[in-house]
Order: C-alpha cells, then structure tokens, then sequence
C-alpha cells in the first residue's frame, strides 16, 4: 500500500468524524477507556451497514486495513483545499 500523506491525522478527522455521525444516529458515543482498535471497528461497521463506504473482503479486514478505508473516506468527505489534504 502506498502511504497517504498526512495519514494519522487523516485516520483521528475519521474517527471525529464517523463519532459525531454515530451519536446522531443515535448510538451512545465512546469513552476515553474504549480500545482503539473497537472504536475503528465500530466505526468502520457503521458505515459499511450505512453503505457510507464499501465493504472489504472478510479475509482483508484487519486493522490496518480498516484503518485506511475510514481514511481513504474521510479523503472524499473533506473539501478539496482542506489543509490535511495538501
């Protein structure tokens, strides 16, 4: 995979991003305590169930990997002149 400039920033906008669209869906949001790699999955869940983003293949779906697709759609969500972009 070719790296994504700026991508641990990109990955914590998603994350931001895909809780505040959880709690409006109605889900209870996350605290401090919950595990990274849950609240990736979870996340990442939701939007698959939403069609937000598409599904990967069950045996690619590994952390890094979920990871990434929460980046690659945040990527497509943000304006074009965002500063994480550049």
């Amino acid at each position: 995979m070719k790296k994504i400039k700026n991508e641990n920033a990109l990955l914590k906008k998603a994350l931001v991003v895909a809780e505040h669209y959880a709690v409006k869906r109605g889900y209870k949001s996350f605290s401090s305590s919950d595990a990274s790699k849950d609240k990736v999955e979870s996340l990442y869940r939701l939007l698959v169930h939403d069609k937000l983003i598409a599904p990967l293949p069950e045996d690619k779906e590994d952390l890094a990997s979920l990871k990434r697709r929460l980046v690659l759609w945040i990527m497509k969500q943000l304006p074009p002149d965002h500063e994480l972009l550049k």
